[in-house]
């Protein structure tokens, strides 16, 4: 398998405000890479130029040493050996399973036995060997969903697009599927891209994840990297659910514990630094600092909790026990992130 690489992409759809700025990436080679960002960030036109189907207005997009695609010319998307996975499925609706399948191969010429025992791999692949007379509209989102997926192994391709697969399916079934893509990816080999806005998704299935705003790549890492040493408050805010608090810590250490956070929670002013803390570093009880509770929300094996600080900032924390609106507790942080 080649690696994708993407160098310094830009592209301008004429509206004053560039879709995606100088955008660089090497996805490694059979990676799951997962580009993370808010609706609109451009994420998607990322997708759309590796796919073929929007031409860069500057930069390129290398696949090993092939040329795919630059501001002056593109190849299509036929001659790129990538397969794509759409939100919508994109089966068609005449046509039984295993011909959904494969029809990539059909396009490519290929037929009789050859033809009949890809076919039957993919769907074996998926799980869906008993579905291979059925209609699409006989089948569940999540075989649907695993349909593409059979349809983009017939053709092993070297680079596997995802966009936003899961957006149309509840709870259960989006779980159901990750594990499918895991299993896909091992099987398959492939290079995949999976667009998404969803960050557990993200950070369930990625070997690395990309986060992007407005645009731009703004940080790029394994998903416990990204988790634990965010750059930036954007990427901060983007992934998990934790607080970022301004507050006056001294010196340059990034991974800050309670002996240096308590002073600063204590001081009077409040410019500084940002910290990101996350609620699993917060302890509810003991000597810590002030705070009052603001909301609970019970999730079954713990209690969400939102808190106010004595200088007006937020806090999130979990807690085992409950606890009610108004009730003044004290916390203590255990470790902040210097962003």
């Amino acid at each position: 398998m080649a690696q994708l690489i993407l160098n310094r992409l830009a592209k301008d759809f004429g509206t004053g405000r560039a879709a995606v700025s100088d955008f660089s990436l090497d996805v490694r080679e059979g990676g799951f890479l997962a580009l993370l960002g808010p609706s609109g960030c451009g994420k998607t036109t990322v997708l759309r130029m590796i796919a073929g189907f929007e031409t860069p207005s500057d930069g390129s997009i290398h696949l090993g040493e092939r040329l795919l695609a630059d501001a002056s010319k593109s190849l299509p998307p036929e001659k790129r050996n990538m397969a794509m996975v759409f939100q919508s499925y994109a089966l068609w609706p005449h046509m039984s399973v295993a011909d959904n399948v494969g029809y990539p191969l059909k396009v490519r010429g290929i037929s009789g036995e050859a033809y009949r025992a890809k076919v039957r791999d993919a769907l074996g692949t998926v799980r869906l060997a008993d579905y291979a007379e059925r209609r699409p509209a006989d089948l569940s989102g999540g075989q649907r969903q695993r349909v593409a997926l059979a349809r983009c192994l017939v053709t092993s391709p070297d680079v596997v697009l995802l966009d936003e697969p899961l957006a149309n399916l509840d709870r259960h079934l989006k779980q159901e599927m990750e594990e499918t893509f895991r299993e896909f990816h091992q099987r398959s080999g492939a290079a995949m891209i999976y667009v998404t806005h969803d960050q557990s998704e993200a950070m369930a299935l990625a070997t690395d994840v990309a986060v992007m705003s407005e645009g731009r790549l703004l940080q790029v890492a394994p998903p416990a990297e990204i988790y634990a040493r965010p750059e930036g408050r954007i990427v901060g805010g983007l992934i998990g659910r934790g607080a970022i608090l301004t507050l006056p810590v001294m010196g340059g250490e990034r991974q800050l514990e309670w002996d240096e956070l308590q002073d600063a929670l204590h001081a009077a002013n409040t410019d500084g630094a940002d910290i990101l803390v996350r609620p699993e570093d917060v302890i509810i009880g003991g000597e810590g600092a002030r705070a009052t509770v603001e909301s609970v929300l019970f999730e079954g094996e713990r209690y969400a909790v939102k808190l106010t600080l004595g200088n007006g900032q937020t806090l999130r924390a979990y807690s085992r026990v409950a606890v009610v609106p108004g009730e003044a507790v004290r916390v203590v942080i255990r470790a902040g992130w210097r962003l």
